[in-house]
């Protein structure tokens, strides 16, 4: 999480892809590293529209975006960068199909909401009340992000205010409000993604609390929260066993688990054990 944004001088992504190109219709789209910085280009064959890029949004497990700053006002830009591809497609969102301009083909110009929303998910510090305040960003997500204020917390252990510890711990809220409201304002709530265009399993891939929402053992029993399985503070686990492992802390299965995936071939259900997956 400490690298959902960088500066664009700072993205390892770009600094190991120095020329990245990509063609959409009549428009090519070209990102190349100058110096310190990384050059997001557009062209139509006749004009071209060349900014530096500004901020990089994700780390680049699976993909990187980018920001641009161009006549006043921050893009995101029409084409990212896809790990899987080790090069640009089109970003997840953007329509398939042409743009009516080179302004439009730069990318989706981002209003005052969009920004405050987007920088207010992917850094620290870079929202103050519902106003941006970029002068003040530090890139990533921080302890102050999800546990509030760092200098309260300090000034109340000097004081000896041991019980006022001024300082917010997400993982006493209930497992409804953890996953949907706290996790869910930024990873999409049940209720934002049920507002979206539903487009089959992608929205079900893309946003955890919406598939916490519908997974089984959730109707079950709504202690079920994002830290069942997954640790905030630790690097992401993609390995299928460790996850089964936890299903099967609750779970008892009547065969051996198949390699791959235990979890979806369970048929008997222990007795649940206090606290076993919350």
């Amino acid at each position: 999480m400490a690298r959902a944004l960088e500066l664009g001088s700072d993205s390892a992504v770009l600094r190991s892809h120095p020329h990245l190109s990509f063609g959409s219709g009549a428009y090519v789209y070209e990102i190349a590293r100058a110096g310190d910085k990384s050059v997001y280009s557009v062209s139509d064959g006749s004009n071209k529209i060349s900014e530096p890029i500004v901020y990089t949004f994700g780390q680049g497990n699976a993909g990187q975006t980018y920001v641009i700053f161009h006549d006043g006002s921050y893009y995101e830009s029409r084409v990212s960068f896809y790990r899987e591809i080790g090069g640009l497609d089109l970003t997840l969102g953007s329509r398939d199909v042409a743009p009516a301009s080179l302004n439009e083909a730069l990318g989706r110009k981002m209003s005052h909401n969009d920004a405050r929303d987007c920088f207010g998910c992917h850094a620290t510090g870079a929202v103050g009340g519902s106003q941006l305040q970029l002068e003040k960003l530090v890139p990533g997500i921080r302890c102050e992000a999800c546990h509030g204020s760092g200098e309260r917390h300090v000034a109340a252990m000097r004081s000896g205010s041991v019980e006022a510890k001024q300082i917010f711990n997400p993982g006493i809220l209930s497992g409804d409000l953890l996953s949907q409201e706290f996790c869910g304002s930024c990873h999409r709530s049940v209720d934002e993604v049920f507002a979206m265009p539903q487009r089959g399993e992608i929205n079900n891939l893309r946003f955890q609390p919406y598939r916490i929402f519908k997974s089984k053992c959730y109707q079950d029993d709504r202690r079920i929260s994002c830290i069942a399985c997954h640790d905030p503070h630790a690097e992401l686990i993609s390995n299928p066993a460790f996850y089964d492992s936890k299903c099967l802390s609750c779970h008892l299965s009547s065969r051996k688990p198949k390699r791959e995936s235990s979890a979806k071939t369970i048929p008997e259900t222990a007795e649940r054990k206090p606290g076993g997956c919350t």
